[in-house]
Order: C-alpha cells, then structure tokens, then sequence
C-alpha cells in the first residue's frame, strides 16, 4: 500500500496491481493465495484518484477486482485461461461490466515453458494475428473497441531479436487501430544486449537495468505506445517529460 502511493508521487498515472509473478518459469499460485494477496492493496488503491489495473488471468480474480471497483483487466493469457472451476471465462467476466478496460497480452506457451522453445517466424505478424483475432472476439460479446488496449508481450516466448522486432516495428501495431500497452521494464533482452557475456548478463541486477529499461521506454513511447509498464517510475517520467518538451517546442 505503502507502494501504491510513493509510485504517485513518482509520477505514476495509473496502478497495476499483481498477486502473482508471470516471469519465465515462474510457479503458479492458487486463487486463494492470489486473492489474499491482491484484494487488500486493491481497497487502498481504488481510494487514490487515479485508474487501476489488475494484471490476473484468473476470471475469479477479475470478478473480484472489478467488483471492488479497479478499472482495468491486465491479462497475460489475454482471456483465454479456461482453470476455473465455475466454468466462466475472462471474457464472459470483463464483458459484464460495461466501463471496464482490458489489455489483451500476446503470450507464446506459458510462463512455466515459454522460454523453452521460443517462436519461430515474423513475429510481428503472428502477434498482430493473434492479437486482433482475440479484440475481434471480445468486441463480439459486445466490449466497445475503445476499451481495449494490446500488449505485444515483451519476453513472452520471444528471442531477444523478436523482442527488438516488436518494438522496431511496432507501429504495425498500431496500424490495428487499438492503443498498444509496451512492458518493456527490467526485461532480460535488455541485459542481453548491453552486457558483454553470459556470464555478465546473468549476474546483472534489477537496479542496473534501469537505464535500458528507461531507454526502451522512450523508444516505445517514440514509436507510439499509449502506456508504458514500468518498475523505474520517476526517472521514465522524467525522461519522458523531455521528450514531451522536444516535441512541444518542434
């Protein structure tokens, strides 16, 4: 809760609150658990003017969350998880709440398997593919287009070199016609291409990706990105305040 408010005063827009972790091989936890761990921040966070986010592919959770009054579905599995037990999907929850946003994110296999064998191809076209075919679904059940936002998911099943395709090519992305969400932030591809070995991109911590984290978030908000993910939140909005003024003074 603590957190939620020092980000704000960092100059955050919005809050994206998660109860469990999506990075490579990272365990599952249960609903219980995850609720346990959301829901008190939640009621905090809804109290502080500024939108909120729940990043969940559990419909259970989503219910929740929006029931308590977040204002966005952050969703890794972009609605297509089918565990739970109720037989609801995330789609059939976020199109009962008629205000609600929802970002769509492309995932290759899952968190537990998705670096194991990462896709292969143009993936900016299978992105945009799989992308606009779930917006298109979702738009079906009636959820207004302009509530919808895509996130091509930056290290999701991808090799370093589909991970700088997406965000050099990104406005093709864009060319869908729906905001694009870039979550770039403490990513291993950035190690990956600022470090000199293995050896030095393994040992390489969460404070000394900032600066390329910051970079590829400019980079993202350059290419058109509407929202950008990030851990750094101070020295991303001081960077992107210059590049406000640059383009105001063009």
């Amino acid at each position: 809760m603590v957190h939620c408010d020092q980000l704000l005063k960092d100059g955050a827009d919005l809050l994206d609150i998660g109860g469990e972790s999506t990075r490579p091989g990272a365990p599952s936890v249960s609903l219980e658990e995850e609720l346990a761990r959301v829901l008190p921040v939640l009621r905090h966070a809804v109290t502080l003017g500024v939108p909120v986010s729940v990043d969940t592919y559990k419909p259970a959770v989503m219910q929740a969350a929006l029931d308590l009054g977040a204002d966005i579905i952050n969703d890794v599995w972009a609605l297509r998880w089918q565990g739970d037990h109720s037989g609801r999907s995330g789609m059939q929850v976020v199109s009962a709440y008629p205000t609600c946003g929802v970002c769509l994110m492309h995932m290759h296999r899952e968190p537990q398997t998705m670096q194991m064998a990462p896709m292969e191809g143009d993936v900016v076209a299978q992105v945009k593919r799989f992308l606009v075919a779930l917006a298109q679904q979702l738009e079906g059940l009636g959820v207004d287009r302009k509530r919808i936002s895509l996130d091509p998911g930056i290290g999701f099943g991808k090799t370093v070199q589909q991970n700088f395709a997406l965000l050099a090519r990104q406005g093709e992305l864009l060319s869908l016609g729906y905001p694009v969400l870039a979550g770039w932030s403490r990513k291993s591809s950035l190690a990956a291409v600022t470090q000199t070995s293995l050896a030095a991109v393994a040992s390489m911590d969460m404070q000394e990706r900032m600066v390329p984290s910051v970079a590829a978030a400019l980079l993202a908000v350059q290419n058109g990105a509407s929202i950008v993910r990030v851990h750094d939140v101070r020295q991303t909005v001081q960077v992107l305040k210059v590049l406000a003024a640059t383009q105001a003074a063009a």
